[in-house]
């Protein structure tokens, strides 16, 4: 007598009861219905005819954004433009939910945990795109677990879940020394930019900004980064027709490459989340203009 054994692995288990609540593969949409009736009278005649009620069913989307590390710097401004834009919000960080008070934050549902072991039937449910800010510094092989195998980990749970859309929080291609470029920071964030447009050739997003600006809030305390960010952006581009013949000299983007407001990158995402036609890879200036162009639609 023989005994046989069998493993299921948990991202199959999690892939079936995803697809047993039935998460949609494309945009989500609710069905709008209403009643409508006429009525009429000729000039010249005195009775009113009215027509029998029709109802007409009309498909309304809707979008529901999980963005990954939703409580930082990044993660928060995504969390607020959506909100502002009435699409439905999912946060998922290891520390939950933030804890400061604001009016948008009681609007976002807010998920803790780790990436690693996160529970993808439970986070993914429902949603139309997925955005990922994860990323830090610190050894080596950390660089290379959060800025690459963390978002690879998120990007293929995303795939197999059928979540139509991915946009992923990069770095700028800066023209360093390639014994920097080799460090576990840019090296994690290119294998995750590979990993968004294999698996997402016509709807995933890659966003490349430089350094990234606006207020920042560490352990209660409030880091106002747009004191620099924002008059050295304006400097730059007042005199980028001085500047252009620095660019080819190695590391000059270090200083060159103009800083991007957090709000800009906010509205980028926004403008990819609602954009069906806005994927590939952006640029410092593309940011800009996709935040610009968003910026004043309603969606809603």
């Amino acid at each position: 007598m023989s005994l046989l054994s069998s493993s299921v692995s948990p991202l199959s288990v999690q892939r079936s009861a995803i697809s047993a609540r039935a998460c949609p593969r494309n945009r989500a949409s609710t069905q709008l219905r209403l009643n409508v009736k006429s009525s009429y009278a000729a000039s010249n005649v005195g009775e009113d005819f009215s027509s029998a009620p029709i109802d007409v069913v009309a498909d309304v989307k809707t979008e529901r954004v999980v963005v990954l590390g939703g409580n930082g710097f990044v993660g928060s401004a995504i969390c607020k433009a959506a909100v502002s834009k009435g699409i439905e919000v999912v946060s998922l960080s290891r520390s939950g939910r933030p804890s400061y008070s604001d009016s948008w934050v009681d609007q976002v549902t807010w998920m803790a945990g780790d990436v690693f072991y996160a529970r993808w039937d439970e986070v993914l449910v429902g949603a139309t795109a997925v955005v990922s800010t994860l990323g830090g510094f610190g050894s080596d092989d950390q660089m290379k677990k959060i800025n690459g195998e963390a978002n690879i980990l998120a990007i293929d749970a995303a795939k197999d879940f059928g979540i139509p859309k991915f946009i992923l929080i990069s770095v700028h291609d800066y023209n360093l020394p390639s014994f920097l470029l080799s460090s576990g920071y840019f090296t994690g964030k290119r294998r995750a930019e590979q990993e968004v447009l294999s698996k997402y050739p016509n709807s995933g997003v890659v966003l490349r900004p430089a350094f990234i600006y606006g207020k920042r809030r560490v352990d209660g305390f409030e880091i106002p980064l747009d004191l620099i960010g924002e008059p050295l952006e304006r400097f730059l581009g007042a005199t980028e027709n001085f500047t252009k013949a620095l660019n080819s000299l190695p590391a000059s983007d270090l200083l060159l490459a103009p800083p991007v407001s957090v709000d800009d990158v906010a509205w980028a995402v926004i403008n990819a989340v609602v954009d069906d036609d806005f994927f590939g890879v952006f640029t410092i200036e593309q940011i800009k203009e996709a935040a610009s162009k968003i910026r004043s639609l309603s969606i809603l």
